[in-house]
């Protein structure tokens, strides 16, 4: 009876300890070296504050959903680069306090780059951190009402949170959100005037999507 009982402890141990690496192995962990790519869908939200010392009021600008793609490399198995592109659009209008001008819209590309620190890189659940730089480029601006507008590029920082849930294989499920902060002058002109505004956009970014790692 001992001899049936210790191999069957042992049986059950051999089969728990394949199951736990058939468990382990169903999914690819983080590791130095590993390319990744997401694509997300992300909500572009704006927290800007728009204001000019010649014109009375201050701007507003409407969020947008786009979709994204970004691209990782893992320098150590906590440490990767990310580099996001999507490009978003937004309309611009100015409230006076009484009425309200229709200034158009704008196109926005902000490629961003960060540096994240990813925790428990060998679990399924793996949340992560992150900050760096992006710069700007304002492109495809409508006026609107007014005669003419333009907005000047320009770099920003950006911080970001989220985390990769592994699936299946290379496969995983992200949820991200990041907060650009953001400057641009706006110069318009309106009725034969010229305007210049300080645009300080710093939208937020709350993006869901899945990854692929090579």
């Amino acid at each position: 009876m001992t001899t049936v009982a210790s191999c069957a402890v042992v049986g059950t141990m051999m089969i728990a300890g394949g199951s736990a690496q058939a468990q382990d192995a169903a999914f690819k962990i983080k590791q130095a070296g590993d390319f990744l790519i997401r694509g997300r869908i992300v909500g572009v939200v704006p927290d800007e504050d728009i204001t000019s010392n010649t014109l009375p009021g201050e701007g507003k600008v409407d969020d947008d959903v786009i979709p994204e793609v970004d691209f990782s490399y893992f320098i150590t198995d906590n440490i990767a680069l990310e580099l996001i592109a999507g490009t978003s659009k937004h309309d611009v209008k100015w409230n006076t306090g009484s009425s309200e001008v229709d200034l158009g819209s704008v196109r926005l590309l902000p490629p961003t780059l960060t540096a994240q620190y990813h925790f428990m890189p060998d679990q399924r659940f793996s949340p992560y951190v992150g900050a760096g730089i992006n710069y700007t480029f304002f492109y495809d601006a409508k006026s609107g009402g007014a005669q003419s507008i333009s907005y000047d590029d320009g770099f920003g920082y950006a911080f970001q949170a989220g985390f990769d849930y592994a699936i299946s294989g290379p496969w995983s499920l992200n949820v991200d959100v990041k907060k650009i902060f953001l400057n641009t002058d706006v110069t318009t002109n309106v009725g034969g005037t010229t305007y210049k505004a300080d645009a300080d956009l710093d939208p937020w970014l709350f993006g869901i999507g899945v990854g692929y790692r090579f």
